[in-house]
């Protein structure tokens, strides 16, 4: 069998499993908080982590949400990454309370960068690859590293040709 490019092997995650697996993260984290059980801060990696960030902090009634940019792909390709905007420093300190919210974590090496600027907070994503995930604290789904991701907001509807060839 010939072997496939990344994105042939794809999990699709629709608006509607995606927001599923954001509230099964938000049960897994209720009551986990260092504060009697809760979080102070959500802080969203953009912009991945912004659809699941907010349903978490809906579901945990955070009302304070901030944002983290680190740019780590163009495309479908893989560069090092940078912080291009960083969180209100003074909100979240070092991250004692908050909760950083991501979509997917791949490499982990995106999240290398936000732990160090914020490195006792709590790192949750919805989906986990195995070399990353020993930068996440709490993740609902593992993939294959090989698996390519397609998120909703990626995708449009059309017609796709069978795996094994025409009909």
């Amino acid at each position: 069998m010939p072997e496939r490019l990344p994105h042939e092997k794809g999990f699709h995650v629709s608006w509607d499993q995606l927001h599923r697996d954001a509230r099964a993260l938000a049960w897994r984290l209720d009551g986990q908080g260092p504060d009697n059980g809760a979080w102070r801060v959500v802080v969203a990696i953009t912009r991945g982590g912004m659809a699941p960030a907010m349903i978490v902090s809906r579901e945990l009634d955070i009302r304070m949400v901030d944002t983290i940019s680190v740019k780590s792909y163009n495309h479908q390709t893989q560069s090092e990454p940078q912080v291009i905007k960083p969180p209100d420093m003074k909100l979240v300190g070092e991250g004692e309370g908050v909760l950083i919210i991501d979509d997917l974590v791949d490499t982990g090496r995106t999240l290398e960068v936000v732990r160090q600027v914020m490195p006792r907070a709590h790192v949750a994503t919805v989906y986990a690859k195995p070399q990353g995930k020993p930068m996440v604290d709490t993740y609902i789904t593992e993939v294959s590293q090989d698996t390519w991701i397609f998120f909703p907001w990626d995708m449009a509807l059309q017609y796709v040709e069978p795996f094994r060839g025409t009909d």
